[in-house]
């Protein structure tokens, strides 16, 4: 399944990482699953993903951040199958969508539980105000994170549109993008630039397509 193939089981709002990188990975899996009639469902390949973004957290916590930031690429990637199982075998649902989200936001949260705590526990001596800086930067990102989340689902809830359609910056803070910039900060070193980056990115997304979807109304 590659080429023209991932396109066909993508979403049309994907984000750059999963269009560019992750659906070339990913359509690859589920199309051997579905070929091969492997019996896996949609609803199990969002466990297993939700269950390697938990470990990759663990991993980050334990300051294990090549190991636990190529994790959180992994997990992304097989968040892309459960999807794709599902419309290939025609089986899509309301039901699978609900668990897949709710699944996310715990993997999430598991992957920026265990970065911060390893930050926290790294600048444990550091002075107060840079304490406070780093709390801060903690904050933003889980912020964003979740607000981005947010602002998808309720922008198509209000207008009926995607609010990657609506404005600048298309879909720049999807998820995709955001854990990819987890993923590179932290085999290259720098986790702390990755929340900063994350941070700053999903907050500006949000206003800028805040103050466009408004204007819709």
């Amino acid at each position: 399944m590659g080429g023209k193939g991932h396109k066909a089981v993508g979403k049309p709002h994907d984000g750059p990482v999963s269009r560019y990188v992750n659906r070339q990975i990913s359509t690859r899996i589920s199309g051997y699953i579905v070929r091969k009639g492997i019996g896996v469902t949609p609803d199990q390949v969002s466990v297993i993903s939700c269950l390697l973004a938990i470990v990759s957290g663990f991993l980050l916590a334990m300051g294990k951040l090549i190991a636990g930031g190529v994790l959180v690429q992994v997990s992304s990637i097989i968040d892309g199958v459960d999807g794709e199982i599902a419309r290939l075998r025609n089986i899509a649902s309301k039901r699978g969508g609900f668990l897949d989200t709710m699944l996310d936001r715990y993997s999430d949260i598991a992957i920026y539980l265990g970065l911060a705590y390893y930050l926290v526990t790294s600048w444990a001596q550091a002075a107060p105000l840079s304490f406070g800086l780093l709390a801060t930067v903690i904050v933003l990102s889980v912020s964003g994170d979740l607000l981005v989340t947010y602002l998808h689902l309720k922008g198509e809830e209000t207008f009926g549109r995607h609010p990657s359609t609506i404005g600048p910056l298309d879909s720049a803070a999807s998820r995709d993008v955001r854990l990819f910039i987890i993923f590179l900060s932290c085999v290259t070193g720098h986790p702390f630039w990755g929340l900063v980056a994350v941070g700053v990115l999903s907050h500006v997304y949000v206003a800028v397509k805040t103050l466009y979807m408004y204007k819709l109304g």
